[in-house]
């Protein structure tokens, strides 16, 4: 007989991320990492330490580094907890 693993909220996953990096994938063209500092109910998210990504016309990508955020929970589309980012050009 196997066990039954219990159910896992979304919220609590999140949760067990404070403090942790994270790689936030956003509706626009816009991708961050950092570490996670707080949430709300809401996914409203605080990174530190950020790298924010974002995809020009031409597929390139720009970088930009922030030493604090603040991402609206309405714009997050994917949460990738230990996600170094989308990978460098060459």
């Amino acid at each position: 007989m196997s066990e039954s693993i219990p159910p896992v909220l979304p919220l609590e996953l999140v949760d067990k991320c404070i403090g942790s990096k994270i790689w936030v994938l956003m509706k626009t063209d816009k991708e961050f990492t950092g570490i996670l500092r707080g949430f709300d109910q809401f996914v409203n998210m605080v990174l530190e330490d950020v790298c924010e990504y974002e995809w020009s016309s031409e597929g390139r990508l720009i970088t930009k580094q922030l030493d604090q955020i603040l991402l609206n929970g309405n714009n997050i589309c994917v949460l990738i907890p230990g996600g170094s980012g989308p990978p460098q050009e060459t």
